[in-house]
């Protein structure tokens, strides 16, 4: 199973995860959640990345990708853990639809 260590807390992929990041606009900054699942790792110490992938309003899939050790990133919170997950790559949820593109 492919996972990484945040903190004190080990993520693995499948998970549902929520990333709180900073943003900046203009003089002002807030807190942004993203919630979603886990669906990619890539790379290795200073150049590791993840993927997050959603499904946004009417419906349309949205993924971000984060650095592992970002400034911007406040906390990651696992919202959900998966079992049973066994790919290192959750690319096939793009193609699926309605509940089956949320469940793992």
């Amino acid at each position: 199973m492919i996972s990484t260590q945040i903190g004190e807390q080990l993520i693995h992929i499948g998970d549902t995860i929520r990333v709180h990041s900073q943003v900046v606009e203009g003089t002002k900054s807030r807190i942004q959640v993203f919630e979603g699942i886990l669906i990619r790792l890539k790379g290795r110490g200073e150049n590791k990345t993840f993927s997050v992938r959603k499904i946004g309003a009417g419906g349309v899939g949205v993924e971000r990708t984060w650095p592992l050790n970002s400034k911007s990133i406040v906390k990651i919170e696992v919202k959900k853990k998966t079992t049973g997950v066994r790919r290192s790559k959750l690319y096939y949820l793009r193609n699926l639809t309605g509940r089956e593109a949320v469940r793992v």
